[in-house]
């Protein structure tokens, strides 16, 4: 049988026919389902032409082979011992590079005929049309065995060109109808975006507490993405902790994620988002350390503040089936993962505000309280030991003489006394001369208490420090010294504070007893240290145990504070 091309058809169909091609064409072109047409017209080019098997191949990007391939009229369990659907090779492959229809009486008998495979059912008779849209071909209805097992006539070869026609023109209005809806859809959840983004720019502004805004954070995001649970997770130095959650999460333990080695930490660290379809291979933690044991899909958002991370946002399942989540959810998760950021920057820069002045009100405290000590009570004593002593020496008292002598000495350790709680109020030495005699000088006061202390102090790097830092590194030597003095029974104690880098390395070790760092942190100082730490933008550990004691800090040098601390356990390298 000869290719045919659009021939003139020499009678027309009959009425029933033309009857069916108007009400297909009636019904396809108001349907909106791409996938509902496709079924439609399979159905409907079998019943018009007579055709036992009809198919549809859809072409592929470069239009060189078929990207699917839907049949009608073939069982189910056929479908499976036929094996895999035809890729565009063959006779099919010749409406591919020659798109006009194609009538055979006998398909196996054509030049480029490559057979069927074993179990396909016997296909003599063949009809195919291509799909045109736009000008271009989409695809291609191929019709096969017309019944009575005569051949496919002018009329039916019409019929599917008119059906091809109906499918192109049905394919479209559905793309346009897809397409647009997709376009709403997405205009939708901007806009709802925009009202959540909204929404959480206006509790940053009105609500004090971080919980609360964060809380407000996860709960929109949760909504918006559709997701079965959203997590914050917060840096914390080296490591990262949950602060707020929503949806279906279970109490994590309350250790800490480290951010090398996780998936959550790469993210942090190079700003940039994750899409994660396995979380149980891909998230290089358990799930269940964040509360999502039986999570399948994720998706990891970094919090960047001025190009800084400040934490994670992480999604995990999408919708219902809990499936992976798309460029559109993760574009609408980065406007929420900025929101939260902002947030937590804001609160952190209010907090430190807060305790900067307070620290500061504190400081100005301690010179009030050591300048009249100084001024007054010191000169005061200074005044009654003169006379004392100028009255032991004119004899003016003989039978008072050991008493006299006893007041002057209880006067003079007074004196001492008095003089160490100035130092330790604030050490004149500090603002005078700087850190290094400052500390010097400390550790000079310990040891004429008779702690051993063993010091290795090496600031030379340094020129003028910023107050609050020079301050800083000085409350920390001494409120560990205090400790040892007060409660290691420690033999020695060894101090060591030095330059490395951009960061002033703090460490104070003693060989005493050791304590519960769970249950005593509260008396011991440590939440001082620590907030004159944190002001810096450094960090402060703690180690205890039988063998004794070891506070570790890192304060960067800088007095803007930019410069990070890469951990405290630097010193001891």
């Amino acid at each position: 049988m000869e290719q045919s091309c659009f021939a003139t058809v020499t009678a027309p169909p009959d009425q029933d026919k033309l009857r069916r091609l108007l009400d297909v064409g009636t019904t396809l072109v108001s349907e909106l389902d791409t996938e509902a047409v496709l079924e439609r017209i399979l159905e409907e080019s079998r019943a018009i032409t007579g055709a036992r098997y009809a198919a549809l191949g859809v072409l592929d990007d470069q239009r060189i082979g078929l990207e699917r391939f839907l049949a009608s009229g073939i069982e189910p369990a056929s479908r499976l011992t036929i094996g895999d659907l035809p890729r565009g090779r063959g006779v099919l492959g010749v409406l591919i590079e020659d798109p006009r229809p194609l009538r055979l009486a006998d398909v196996g008998a054509h030049p480029q005929s490559y057979g069927f495979p074993v179990a396909h059912p016997v296909m003599n008779t063949f009809l195919g049309v291509p799909i045109l849209i736009r000008g271009q071909v989409w695809g291609n209805l191929y019709l096969t065995e017309k019944e009575g097992g005569g051949e496919f006539t002018d009329a039916d070869e019409e019929a599917a060109v008119v059906l091809g026609q109906w499918t192109a023109t049905a394919i479209e209005n559905a793309r346009l109808y897809e397409s647009s809806e997709r376009r709403r859809e997405q205009a939708e959840r901007a806009l709802l975006g925009l009202h959540a983004a909204r929404d959480i720019a206006d509790a940053i502004a009105g609500v004090e507490e971080l919980d609360r805004v964060l809380e407000l954070t996860v709960k929109r995001a949760r909504a918006l993405v559709d997701a079965r649970a959203v997590v914050i997770l917060l840096r914390e130095g080296d490591e990262l902790e949950v602060a707020a959650s929503a949806g279906h999460v279970a109490d994590a333990p309350a250790e800490r994620l480290p951010i090398s080695g996780s998936t959550s930490g790469r993210v942090l660290e190079r700003g940039r988002p994750e899409r994660i379809t396995d979380v149980i291979s891909q998230l290089q933690v358990a799930p269940g350390r964040l509360g999502v044991p039986d999570a399948h899909a994720a998706l990891l958002v970094p919090m960047l503040h001025r190009g800084v991370g400040l934490g994670v946002l992480a999604a995990f399942d999408h919708g219902a089936q809990g499936g992976a989540f798309s460029a559109e959810d993760e574009q609408l998760l980065r406007t929420f993962a900025s929101s939260a950021a902002n947030a937590v920057a804001l609160h952190r820069s209010v907090e430190k505000d807060r305790l900067r002045t307070a620290m500061s009100a504190s400081d100005a405290e301690r010179r009030r309280w050591a300048r009249e000590l100084h001024d007054e009570t010191l000169q005061a004593l200074g005044g009654l030991r003169v006379l004392l002593a100028s009255a032991q020496r004119r004899n003016e008292a003989l039978a008072n003489e050991p008493a006299v002598t006893q007041a002057i000495e209880d006067i003079e350790l007074e004196t001492d006394n008095l003089r160490a709680i100035i130092n330790d109020l604030r050490p004149s030495l500090l603002d005078d001369l700087g850190l290094l005699p400052a500390i010097d000088a400390l550790i000079e006061r310990r040891r004429a208490t008779g702690l051993d202390v063993v010091s290795e102090i090496d600031l030379n790097d340094v020129e003028i420090l910023d107050p609050e830092v020079a301050t800083a590194v000085y409350r920390v030597v001494q409120e560990a010294l205090t400790n040892v003095a007060k409660h290691a029974r420690a033999g020695s104690v060894r101090v060591t504070v030095r330059i490395v880098d951009a960061n002033i390395l703090i460490e104070v070790r003693d060989d005493g007893v050791g304590f519960d760092v769970a249950a005593r942190t509260a008396g011991f100082g440590l939440a001082g240290m620590r907030e004159r730490v944190y002001l810096t933008g450094g960090s402060l550990e703690l180690e205890s145990d039988k063998t004794g004691t070891a506070v570790r800090a890192c304060v960067p040098v800088s007095a803007d504070r930019t410069a990070k601390c890469s951990g405290a356990d630097q010193v001891a390298s």
